[in-house]
């Protein structure tokens, strides 16, 4: 049997067509696809076109990159079962020294931790999760923990609960 290359919960990826490094990526064995932050999505005569992260977002370059073909929509459904369509494409990707051809959806990350997101089908056959290791936005993790106690808190004094 091939031996797989673990990953922790949380990788720092390179984004090779795209010339960006080091980005935050959490795994989820939970997720089917993989999806990336892209803002000012949509298609034109010349292709499909897009910004990669947010303005918000250290990775954020403002430079707009178009993928003439080899681009399709696809239907997503998260863990509520929403169901919403989506630009769907492939870029190679360097993760634990990897290069990979990988497909992600476009989708607006910018209320979550991790820009980029690993999914089963980019995982299967190539790596194995140990959550123990990766290295976690740990700082940011705790502040968004923190921020939803003092909310729930006062949620639960106004509603007397």
């Amino acid at each position: 049997m091939k031996q797989l290359d673990v990953l922790g919960r949380v990788e720092r990826i390179d984004l090779i067509d795209l010339g960006i490094n080091g980005v935050p990526a959490k795994i989820d064995t939970g997720a089917d696809s993989s999806s990336i932050w892209a803002s000012n999505i949509k298609e034109t005569n010349m292709g499909l076109q897009c910004i990669f992260f947010g303005p918000g977002s250290p990775y954020y370059t403002g430079e707009v990159v178009v993928f003439p073909r080899n681009y399709e929509i696809t239907r997503v459904a998260n863990s509520f079962g929403q169901k919403e369509l989506r630009y769907k494409l492939k870029l190679r990707i360097r993760v634990n020294g990897r290069q990979i051809r990988a497909t992600f959806t476009l989708a607006n990350r910018s209320k979550k931790t991790y820009p980029i997101l690993l999914g089963r089908r980019l995982l299967r056959s190539k790596f194995i999760v140990d959550v123990t290791k990766g290295r976690a936005l740990t700082k940011v993790e705790k502040a968004k923990a923190n921020k939803l106690k003092r909310e729930l808190k006062d949620l639960t004094k106004r509603e007397n609960l």
